[in-house]
């Protein structure tokens, strides 16, 4: 049996950083665990127009710096700055620490595992074939300077009439098992009515 490892979890602390990062006593540690993870849940379900990429948050003694990346900035930050104040806002109802929101652009959402399968899952809910899909996600993040990309469906593929399957797709190499490779990955559920589609999608970006 193969021993599959999160491609981002296998290089935390070697080639990536962590998307929490900080320190608490043993006596609040879960509490702060919970509030990061309602933390991230609001922001998935509020940001996802914006084309969320990534949620890091920093913390220290009272605050709470949130660094959100995304390729529309401008729906996070909103007219004169509004956006962000009302996310403060809502987020003050979550966690009693002062509140800091940071937008960072994305340049390249073509090569990016998140947005590459967010844009698959949107198209696969208007019924557009999965393949043609896949097929032009794949191209266009080599394109745009990938080194490789693989891309795995799984679930009634072709409607609800059809026996569920997996299927795998690669451009390019996408070398798993080397540390020093700069792969994101990202794995997402498509529900529709049928059921559900899991995309999983890995990014290589060239070495550290």
């Amino acid at each position: 049996m193969g021993h599959k490892v999160n491609p981002i979890g296998f290089r935390v602390g070697i080639t990536r950083d962590w998307f929490s990062r900080w320190y608490s006593p043993k006596a609040v540690y879960a509490d702060l665990v919970l509030e990061d993870a309602k933390i991230r849940k609001f922001l998935d379900g509020r940001l996802s127009t914006a084309g969320l990429k990534d949620i890091e948050i920093e913390r220290t003694e009272n605050d709470v710096s949130i660094i959100i990346k995304v390729s529309k900035p401008g729906v996070v930050i909103g007219k004169g700055g509004t956006g962000v104040e009302e996310l403060e806002k809502e987020l003050r109802k979550l966690t009693r620490a002062k509140i800091k929101i940071t937008a960072e652009e994305v340049k390249t959402p073509e090569i990016e595992a998140r947005l590459v399968g967010d844009y698959i899952m949107r198209q696969i809910k208007r019924r557009v074939p999965y393949r043609r899909v896949v097929n032009f996600a794949m191209s266009s993040a080599i394109n745009k300077g990938a080194k490789g990309i693989k891309i795995r469906v799984s679930g009634v593929l072709s409607g609800s009439n059809t026996i569920a399957r997996t299927e795998q797709y690669v451009l390019g190499s996408v070398p798993t098992q080397k540390l020093r490779a700069n792969i994101d990955y990202a794995q997402l559920h498509c529900l529709l009515l049928y059921g559900t589609i899991g995309i999983k999608v890995w990014v290589y970006k060239g070495d550290f």
